[in-house]
Formats: C-alpha cells, structure tokens, sequence
C-alpha cells in the first residue's frame, strides 16, 4: 500500500495494511478535525501551498518545471513522473507512468518514471483519498472535503504506502491521471496565448500542442514555464476509454532493462566508503530475551569490530559480511522462550477451537436472520472445518538495511514499503526528530506485504546500530533468519456452515474464523443468499503476523470457494452450474464465471485420474475465476496440469503486466496451497531456510495458464494481489473430483505423506 501530494486535486491514496484500514480511518478523520480546528482554512492552504514548494525544490534541477509534485517537464520534453509507490516487481511504475502520459497527450518515448523522495511533500493524497472513501462507507462526504485538507492529513499520518493493490486503482485512476488532464489544459492555454488562437482550435498529441488551422505546433518543454505559473483545473474531464492511446496497452516495463543488465541496485547490493557489515541473530522463541553471551569468541574473528547486546537478539559487526557470519555462528548466545516454550502449531489450532466453541466473537456482520433458517424443517445442513498455516513471504532479497549516523542526523539507505513511516519509526527509535532521519527509498526484491515498517524490527536495529558505529553500517538478516523471524500470513481455522432448502439453493450460511486481526476487509461475499452470518473471534499467537500477499482473501477464498463446491456435491449439482445459480443475473460474477468455464471447456471429458476444479473470488475491487486441472502423483503429491484465470478489475491498463500478475499471483496461491507452512515446535519456528520451506519449484508449476482480462469499464480494481485467492480452493476441488478426497487443511503436501 506510498504516493504523491497533489494538495488541490482531488486525488486518491495508497492503501495502509489492510488490517490498520479502520484505525486509519478513525486517525484520519481525528487528524483532518484537529487541522481544520487548530489551523483554520487559511492553515491548511498555507500549509498546501508550503508542500508544494518543497516538492518543486526538492524536484526542479534547471529549466524544467514542476507540476504539484507529481512530475515535471524539462526543455528538451522529457516527461518525469514521480511515482510515491516502491517498485518491487509489481510494474506500477509503467503503469502510472502510462496514465498520466495517456491523459497529457505525451510522447511516451520521452517519459521517465521516477521514485519520488520520502518527504512529506510527496504524502500520498490520492491514496488517502481512494481509501477514505471506501473505508468509511461515505464517499460522498470524503469527496466533499477540501483536496487541501486531504493532501494535509496524508502528511500528517504520515501517509506513502505500497501494497493493497492500490497504485493503479487510486493513485493511478485518481491522481495521475487528473493532474495529466490538468496539466494539459494549461499547456493548451499557454500555447493559444502565444498563438493568439482561442483553445478551442487546439489539439494536443506526441508532447505538442498544435494548431492545424496554421500548421504551427509549439513543443510541451517550450510551454512548461508559462504553464507552470497557471492555475490547474482540479476537476478536468478525463478522457474516455475509446479515447486511451497508451492506457491498455502492452508497454514493455521501465524497470526491466536494468533488471536484466544488472546496473538495478537492490538495498542488499548497497556498497558506501568505509561501510561495514552487521549480521543478527534474535531469541529463537519470539518474545524472549537475550540471558546471556561470551563476546570473546567472535572478538578473536578476523575483521569482527563489534559485538552489540539487544534485548533480544545478539549483533555483530565487520568488515565483510562473511567475517560477521563467521563471528555470530562463533557465539553462543542463550536466550529466554519469554514464556511460550509451550507453544506449537497443533496448540495453536486448540486453542482456536476453544475460543470459537466459547461462542464469543469480537465481531460480526451479515443479513438475514440465519438461526431461524436453520431451524426450518427439511432443510440439509452441512459443516465443515478449515485450516491454514502461518505463511512466510519468501522475498527472494532478505531483510538489508543500511545506516549512518552523523552529527545528529541518520540517513538510511534500503527497500521498505513506506519510505515516510520508515523515516518516522526511524527517528523514534533512535531519540531524534523525523526532520532528523533522510531514507533513500531503492527496490526491493519482493515484500508481499512483509516490508511495511511496522513488520519488522530491522529499522529499530539499524537506527540503534548507527548510532554506535561511526562509519555506515548494513545490516543484513540471513535467510535463516528471516525465515524464523517474519511476519507471516495468520495461522486461522474457521467452521462453515448452510442449509440446503428444498429448492436446492443455499438458504443460510455461516462462518465462524478464528485469527488475529479482522478477516473481512478486502474480500467480498459475492454470493446471493438470505440469510448470511460472519463471526470473527480473535486469537493472538506469540508469533509477530500481518498482510500477505491478497492480505486474508486467501483464507476466506479458501474457505468459502472449497466450502461451496461441498454444498454443490451435497446437493448433487455441477460446482459450476451450482455456482452460477447463486449469483445475479446478469452480473459481473456472472460473466467472468462463464468465460471461465468455457475457456477451460468445463464439462469436456478428462483423462482417467485428472480432475477439474473452479473458484471465483473477488478482493480488491477485482473479480477473478481459476479453473485448475490436477491429478495426484503415485506419491500422493499432487500435479498441477493446466490452470485458467478470466479477470475483470474494470479497465487494463497495461496488459502485458496485469497478465504477469495474475500468472505469478495463481502461481504462489498453488505454492502456498501445496507446500508452503510454518509451523511451531516449542514455541520457535521450526523452518530455516527453502530446503525446508516448501516454494513451489518450476518443475512443478502448471505448463499451460491462459489469462484473459474482461474489460467491463467498471470502477478500476487491484492488479497485483487478486489472482492468488482463488487458486488453493481451485486446486482442492480439482483434487476431490480427482480422488473424492476433500481438501480442508493446507499445505496439501503434508496430507499426501500422512
């Protein structure tokens, strides 16, 4: 979920973690209150105004101009557009890059798509804009406040998140794409006082503004100055889709040359003058402390300077990073298990049930009156028990943060998905003011979510480690430790429960989940059913847990797409047909079902062994359908042979991307389905590093996925997250009707070697 200041546009804003969306909310709104109360109007446009000066400063380099910090125009053309989302592999970049130059009629041969600063004058507005509407159910209301305001309360979160699958559908949709609107006009406008010629003649492509009637054209760079001084429009029209020149189409990524070349530099790859090199090691159990340690073993280490003691963990640093290895692997360090020595996997699952069994939720939603329902005579009721283990993120970079603190202040050189919280939690930890901390934000070798600063311990370290090192110092965790030590998707269990009425249809359905943090916030109940009940009952292991990528929609996906295909075969039914009889007609659902399933050939005849299996699951304002085909190895594992997605998230802005995400997105769904886990024994992390944490490996990836995208025109939906949640209930309904075995607990591999 990180994105610009565009103070006077009405923009959106990037996503928190999904599972902070009503904190965020309730922040939001208690910040924007105490803004417009202690500062007055004229506070907050002051304060606007002051943010977009920043940005031109921190932006401008010559004779190129800023415009509201989002990008800028140089003399020669070339379009710079400051993206505030991280790239990690996820091609936002381009994306966003496409959408502003769509709308301003560049030349996209002369855009460049750059990282925006951490600084508070490139706070997120669109994104906090995008997710206030929706997360307080009042858009209307949130629209209706001062774009100032808005840009003002970004700032002041402080709000430059990327995750959520959020860049395209509010920063993109929203904020780029207004302010290439917006600055378009003012070049239009500056080109007809130059020319004499009312704006109306005027038409806009490949970076000119031309005037066909004389045959004259005048270039974006020799415009840019004379536009910069106009007042922008904060509501142009936007173009319509039979308009688009570069939005849906199959640009080749900005990112990948230097990806391939190998001139990326990753925050791991990070060499500065005399820079040393630490390495951790934490308590195994979390929440134990450091007892005890013999420093002088890893002293007598060549190139070994330092031994550092934390609370909980034990750090040493080096010249090399072998050279600290080698040090740490010599300690002996004893720790504390804090009291959850007793903890594993299996207490954990106990522990659920108990607290669903006490039958007190934290919360719960639905319609319908769904006790009544299940009292009505005749009626077949069904139950079933799901569950699924802790998931780790499995970044191909490990965690590598660098540091150095000198005369009072600490700049910070990594790949984190929020550049100002990292500044924020940066400055906390080492006693100094935000202003105090610079972070240079470069990519990241993956994150799904583990990267947001709140996830991991590593700006703590660093900042407390700085300050005892006098020269820069990267901390980099290993693999193993990364591994034992992460934030992992939530270990959950939930019971479902519906009734049948004689009809066939579902008339009541319920779900009890057991997990900590909120399960509902980004996955939609899609079916049509009466009376419908969802329950969440908290449980808090003493592992560290947070979003993963599609956050919960691959536990309730899941649930919910395993749990309908049962009620199919209870009912004797097709699970496609079943399906199709419990969504609207007529509907987006609807649709992306059929053509799913006729792309798939669903009903054709299959091999002897091979089964076929469908899920539909919408998160993230995006629905998609997987039709997976599977059979199971002499061994029990099982083979994925041909996999299917049909997407609808509105409008596809750049194709040959969104493909890729949905592809990878159903393939880590499968990985995370077959293999993946991690488990607890004693209260510690039992996997180390991938010879033990099953990723699914190519081999055994599906030869054969076909993706195809609806373009609907709906309200733009998320691209980097929905294609996993379907996948897992894909591939466990292909199994049963492969084998007649039901799939209820994940990864599927320890079922096939029990």
């Amino acid at each position: 979920m990180a994105d610009n200041p565009t103070p006077h546009l009405d923009m959106p804003i990037e996503a928190a973690p999904p599972k902070k969306k009503k904190g965020m909310v309730r922040r939001a709104f208690l910040v924007g209150s105490a803004l417009l109360v202690g500062g007055g109007v004229f506070g907050v446009y002051w304060s606007d105004s002051s943010a977009r000066a920043r940005a031109k400063t921190l932006t401008e380099t010559g004779n190129d101009r800023n415009f509201l910090g989002w990008m800028k125009i140089a003399e020669d053309d070339t379009v710079t557009v400051y993206s505030p989302h991280i790239d990690f592999g996820q091609g936002s970049h381009t994306a966003l890059g496409q959408m502003l130059a769509d709308e301003l009629d560049a030349d996209w041969s002369k855009v460049r798509v750059e990282q925006a600063p951490a600084d508070t004058a490139f706070a997120n507005t669109p994104l906090g804009k995008g997710f206030l509407a929706e997360m307080s159910g009042a858009p209307g209301v949130i629209n209706a406040l001062p774009g100032a305001l808005i840009a003002m309360i970004a700032r002041s979160l402080p709000l430059q998140i990327t995750g959520g699958s959020s860049a395209v559908r509010y920063t993109g949709q929203v904020g780029m794409r207004t302010v290439g609107a917006a600055v378009r006009l003012a070049l239009i406008e500056e080109a007809a006082d130059r020319l004499g010629v009312p704006t109306s003649e005027l038409t806009t492509a490949d970076s000119k503004v031309i005037h066909a009637k004389s045959g004259k054209a005048l270039r974006y760079g020799e415009l840019a100055a004379g536009a910069a001084e106009r007042s922008l429009s904060s509501d142009p029209v936007l173009k319509t889709r039979d308009q688009f020149t570069l939005i849906g189409k199959p640009v080749p990524r900005l990112d990948i040359p230097a990806k391939v070349d190998g001139s990326a530099v990753y925050g791991i790859d990070l060499v500065l003058p005399e820079m040393r090199v630490a390495t951790i090691a934490a308590a195994p159990v979390r929440g134990g402390k450091l007892l005890s340690v013999d420093e002088k073993p890893a002293l007598a280490v060549t190139g070994l300077e330092k031994v550092i003691k934390l609370d909980d963990a034990v750090i040493v640093v080096a010249k090399r990073y072998w050279q600290a290895q080698k040090g740490l692997k010599a300690l002996s360090p004893q720790f504390s298990d804090g009291g959850h020595g007793n903890v594993s996997s299996a207490s954990i699952y106990s522990a659920q049930e108990a607290l669903r069994k006490a039958g007190k939720p934290e919360n719960e939603g639905g319609e319908g009156d769904v006790d009544a329902a299940f009292g009505v005579a005749g009626a077949k009721t069904l139950t079933a028990e799901y569950r699924v283990p802790f998931l780790h993120h499995a970044m191909m970079e490990p965690f590598a943060l660098t540091g150095h603190y000198a005369q009072g202040k600490l700049t910070l050189w990594g790949g984190l998905q929020d550049p100002l919280s990292t500044r924020a939690r940066a400055a906390k930890a080492a006693g100094i003011a935000m202003d105090d901390v610079v972070f240079n934000p470069m990519i990241m070798g993956g994150g799904f979510g583990r990267r947001f600063p709140d996830m991991t311990e590593i700006i703590d370290q660093v900042a407390l480690l700085a300050k005892q090192v006098p020269y820069p110092v990267k901390l980099i965790w290993s693999r193993e430790e990364e591994v034992r030590h992460g934030t992992y998707r939530p270990q959950s269990s939930a019971q479902l429960k519906a009734t049948l009425g004689q009809d066939g249809r579902i008339s009541a359905w319920r779900t009890d989940y057991v997990q900590s943090g909120d399960a509902e916030g980004e996955t939609s109940f899609i079916y049509a059913i009466p009376a419908t009940s969802r329950r969440h009952f908290s449980y808090q292991s003493n592992q560290m847990d947070g979003p993963w990528r599609s956050v919960n929609s691959t536990q309730i996906g899941f649930c919910n797409e395993s749990f309908i295909d049962e009620l199919a075969h209870s009912a004797g039914e097709d699970p496609y047909q079943f399906r199709r009889k419990h969504l609207p007609a007529g509907s987006r659902h609807l649709k992306v079902l059929d053509t799913v399933a006729q792309r798939a050939g669903w009903g054709s005849p299959l091999p002897e062994g091979v089964g076929r299996g469908i899920a539909i699951v919408e998160s993230f304002g995006t629905i998609v359908a997987e039709v997976i085909e599977a059979s199971v190895r002499e061994d029990g594992s099982p083979k994925v042979l041909k996999a299917w997605a049909v997407v609808d998230c509105g409008t596809t802005v750049n194709p040959l991307n969104a493909e890729a995400q949905i592809a990878g997105g159903l393939i880590m769904g499968l990985s995370s389905a077959i293999g993946e886990a991690i488990t607890l024994d004693k209260g510690a992390v039992v996997q180390s590093n991938f010879n033990d944490y099953n990723i699914l490996k190519l081999a055994d990836a599906p030869p054969m996925i076909d993706v195809h995208f609806l373009e609907s025109g709906a309200k733009i939906g998320g691209i980097g997250e929905p294609g996993v949640p379907p996948a897992s209930p894909a591939l466990a309904n292909a199994l049963f009707a492969a084998t007649g075995k039901r799939i209820r607990t994940l990864p599927i591999l320890t079922q096939a070697k029990a």
